[in-house]
């Protein structure tokens, strides 16, 4: 194999087709030969003659990147809440701030052992569910979601965990698809407005899992119509910073227990429960 393929040389070269797109190009390229490798960064750094096999592929990875298509549906991993879950196209990438939902509801659960009945609509890639169940082993919890390809990767991440026995999956808009009980309600929605200008990696992701409808509560604002007519008693949903006030006006001739929201790392609201 040519030299050029040592380590110290390919990541020279892939830095310099990501620089000109990518932030912190360099940084990148790292990640992508170590995702490519399946090392860490001290292999890198110790191995720099050593010759990148498969370099086609990694060439292949790189032309994807540079077109900004997002790095954890090239790679087919992503990180959340210090656990690695398989991602691809179809369902939406997780997002750091979303582990503060996992968080809030542990918060609002009074005895962690309690059997409960648990709904996440939207379930995605299955990672919320799959923290939830991890950390209330009593719970049984039903995902839904209205795209089947996000079902299909939610179900490879729930055998990853062995939790089959755990999580129900379900096809379905919303709580169409559940006749149970619920205790507790719990979703991440669309809340972006149609109209909203995104950034282009965006578009790799599933739009009805980004766009809520022309202001972007309006998914909400079913979900709190469904919580109070089944009368669940507790409902986490996660929301756009601007949102709080809308939601407030909604409920505003509902009677209910609470109604607290929780802000981000930056300070700007990111969600709330509700406590009928």
């Amino acid at each position: 194999m040519p030299s050029q393929y040592l380590v110290k040389n390919v990541l020279k070269e892939i830095t310099a087709k990501l620089n000109p797109i990518i932030p912190r190009a360099s940084r990148e390229a790292h990640l992508l030969l170590m995702a490519h490798l399946g090392c860490d960064e001290l292999w890198i750094i110790t191995n720099q003659n050593t010759q990148v096999k498969d370099i086609n592929k990694l060439y292949r990875w790189v032309e994807r990147r540079a077109k900004n298509e997002p790095f954890e549906y090239i790679t087919k991993r992503v990180s959340f809440y210090s656990e690695e879950f398989y991602i691809a196209q179809g369902a939406l990438i997780p997002r750091p701030e979303t582990e503060l939902l996992i968080d809030e509801v542990i918060k609002n659960v009074s005895n962690p052992n309690a059997k409960m009945t648990f709904v996440e609509v939207g379930v995605g890639s299955g990672i919320i569910s799959i923290m939830l169940a991890k950390q209330l082993p009593h719970t049984k919890i039903i995902a839904v979601d209205i795209s089947q390809d996000a079902l299909e990767i939610a179900k490879i991440n729930i055998a990853k965990f062995s939790l089959e026995d755990r999580i129900e999956l379900r096809l379905g808009s919303l709580l169409e698809p559940i006749f149970e009980h619920v205790d507790y309600l719990v979703s991440n929605p669309p809340y972006i407005a149609n109209d909203a200008n995104l950034e282009s990696n965006l578009s790799y992701e599933p739009q009805n899992a980004l766009f809520g409808g022309s202001v972007g509560d309006e998914i909400i604002q079913e979900l709190l119509n469904e919580v109070l007519k089944r009368k669940i008693n507790l409902f986490t949903c996660e929301i756009g910073y601007d949102q709080q006030d809308r939601i407030k006006q909604y409920l505003k001739k509902e009677e209910y227990e609470t109604l607290n929201f929780y802000k981000d790392l930056s300070d700007f609201d990111r969600g709330f429960t509700l406590r009928l």
